[in-house]
């Protein structure tokens, strides 16, 4: 017995022995929510478990895992600010995240969960109940009510994987990415009702390098919006609908603004919405642009304007009665785009006088409407159409 007790301390020893020599990461803490006092019932208020269980991994110098075990934990807004002393958080969510049902609790705030100056944080799964149909009803009666909260934002960080998670029901924006580099969002599903007034699925601005793929989206606004400042957007195998399409704008509100550039949306499905591929820019005076823009292997099923450039956005015509937009629109193309229009005209380039559309290319681009090839209107747009375009090219 002694020697087989000495025997098992000598290998441990050598364990031991061969972590500390060679310099292995030892095991990533673990630190569940139920730890610092969350309760799994949907009413407790887990907020500042939450928090706690974020500053112990942010605190830690080693990789570090935070875990949400099933069941519904109730939380307000909270902000999961960096820098950590680490660059590998993972949140592991089995469970249900849920906002207030007072909407006005977080409706101020802007945001109900935000990182901020982190840098390798990680999602894995989870769901994002954000409560968010009575704000929606108060917002329809036109009654004073707050804004709305984003339910997840990106401030400010690196190297961000989101994966596998469901947002439910958001007060507004589901997922926000604000100043971000290397960002993947990947299995998403994001739902709102198709009614549901600035529920945006995902908006990405002044960031790059962002990736969002196969993934599900249906609100009451754009599945995607991409603002400005945003350059290498690849968004594929992504389903829209119901909502606003994909949207890259609205560009040119400010009169300094950056540009976008570099985008690529392939393999995606627009399903009864208000528009498929869309570029929008305000008409008023601007320094902002849209260029190397490619929209690939998209499929309309009953859309009412399946692709668009619009550039005299002017919401309630405030702010910009009688101007022209600045924002310069180039390099955009269009390939193998087919299915249904809900209107006459499925392909509408309403340009800017003052800085026309260039390098417009349409490559077999098949759209109908009512069984009939469906029509195309071309206002300061210069481009070429080739392979086979029905929707009666006019450029």
């Amino acid at each position: 017995m002694e020697r087989t007790i000495n025997s098992i301390l000598f290998l441990a020893g050598l364990v031991l022995l061969f972590f500390t020599s060679s310099g292995a990461a030892p095991l990533a803490p673990t630190y569940s929510v139920l730890n610092y006092g969350a309760k799994p019932d949907g009413n407790f208020d887990s907020t500042q478990a939450f928090v706690a269980a974020w500053t112990s991994a942010c605190g830690s110098i080693n990789p570090a895992t935070i875990y949400v075990p099933p069941g519904r934990f109730l939380l307000r807004n909270v902000v999961f600010r960096g820098q950590c002393k680490n660059s590998a958080i993972l949140f592991r969510i089995d469970g249900t995240l849920v906002a207030p049902s007072n909407y006005n609790i977080i409706g101020n705030t802007g945001n109900w969960l935000i990182f901020e100056h982190v840098n390798g944080v990680s999602i894995y799964g989870g769901i994002l109940d954000g409560q968010g149909a009575g704000l929606w009803t108060c917002k329809r009666s036109g009654r004073g009510c707050p804004s709305g909260a984003t339910s997840l934002g990106f401030s400010n960080s690196w190297n961000i994987v989101i994966n596998g998670l469901t947002s439910l029901n958001s007060q507004m924006f589901h997922i926000v990415i604000n100043g971000c580099n290397n960002v993947k969002v990947e299995g998403v599903r994001l739902s709102a009702s198709g009614n549901s007034p600035n529920t945006d699925g995902i908006h990405v601005q002044s960031s790059s390098s962002v990736t969002i793929l196969n993934s599900r989206i249906g609100t009451g606004d754009d599945c995607i919006s991409v603002g400005p400042g945003t350059s290498n957007l690849w968004i594929e195998n992504v389903a829209c609908g119901p909502g606003h399409g994909i949207s890259i704008g609205s560009l040119g509100k400010e009169f300094e603004e950056p540009g976008v550039q570099n985008v690529t949306v392939k393999s995606v499905t627009f399903t009864g919405t208000q528009n498929g591929v869309r570029i929008k820019s305000w008409g008023r005076p601007s320094t902002g642009y849209a260029r190397n823009i490619l929209f690939e292997h998209a499929v309309m099923t009953d859309i009412e304007n399946p692709i668009v450039i619009d550039q005299h956005y002017c919401p309630d015509e405030k702010n910009c009665p009688g101007q022209v937009s600045g924002v310069k629109i180039s390099d955009v193309t269009y390939q193998d785009i087919h299915g249904t229009s809900a209107t006459e005209v499925a392909l509408k380039f309403d340009c800017s006088s003052k800085n026309p559309c260039t390098d417009i290319r349409l490559d077999d681009v098949k759209l109908t409407y009512k069984n009939r090839p469906a029509e195309a209107a071309c206002s300061n747009a210069d481009g070429t159409a080739s392979g086979f375009v029905q929707a009666s090219s006019c450029l």
